[in-house]
C-alpha cells in the first residue's frame, strides 16, 4: 500500500435527534465489517461539508436533511483505520428531518437479512446511556461524550 503523508481524508456526519433526546444510528457492513456509527460519509471533491451532509442524506435517507449548526470538527490527529499514512478529519453537524422520516428504524443492531458489503439499518439510541464501546471509530466515541455533556447542560438549563 502507497504511503502519502499529509493526505487528508474528510467525512461528515449528523448527530440527528428525536424528541425522547435520542440520536439517530446507523449500523453498516461496510468493507467486509460490521460497524455501528453516526450517519453521514466522506466529503467529495469540490463539495462544501455541508453539502456532502445533504447528499449523503439523499442517499442514506432517500429524503432531505436539515442542518442546524456545526457542532465538533476533529481537533486532533487521527490516522484513517481503512488508509494507512492518511489523516482522517470529520464534521459533526447537529441536524433535523424537515419532513417526517421515510424510511424504516429498527429496535435492534444490525437488522439486516445478511452481512453483505452496503447492508444498512437505522436505530435510535439515548447517548445518555450509551457506552463508547458502542461506536466503531474513535472520533465517533469523542463525539458521543461531547453530545452527552450538550444534552445534559441542556437538560440542567431547563
Amino acid at each position: 500500500m502507497e504511503e502519502r503523508q499529509g493526505f487528508v481524508i474528510v467525512r461528515v456526519y449528523a448527530l440527528i435527534l428525536n424528541e425522547k433526546r435520542e440520536v439517530l444510528l446507523t449500523d453498516e457492513y461496510q468493507l467486509d465489517l460490521r460497524m455501528t456509527k453516526f450517519p453521514g460519509g466522506g466529503l467529495k471533491y469540490g463539495e462544501g461539508t455541508a453539502d456532502c451532509l445533504r447528499r449523503e442524506a439523499l442517499e442514506e435517507f432517500g429524503q432531505e436533511l436539515e442542518i442546524i449548526k456545526h457542532f465538533y470538527t476533529t481537533d486532533f490527529f487521527q490516522e484513517a483505520l481503512f488508509f494507512k499514512g492518511y489523516q482522517l478529519i470529520s464534521v459533526y453537524y447537529l441536524a433535523r428531518f424537515p419532513e417526517p422520516f421515510r424510511f424504516r428504524i429498527s429496535g435492534i443492531p444490525f437488522d439486516f437479512p445478511e452481512d453483505i458489503n452496503g447492508s444498512m439499518s437505522f436505530r435510535w439510541a439515548s447517548p445518555v446511556k450509551m457506552q463508547e464501546s458502542e461506536l466503531s471509530f474513535p472520533i465517533d466515541r469523542k463525539v458521543l461524550g461531547l453530545l452527552k455533556n450538550y444534552l445534559l447542560r441542556r437538560q440542567g438549563g431547563k
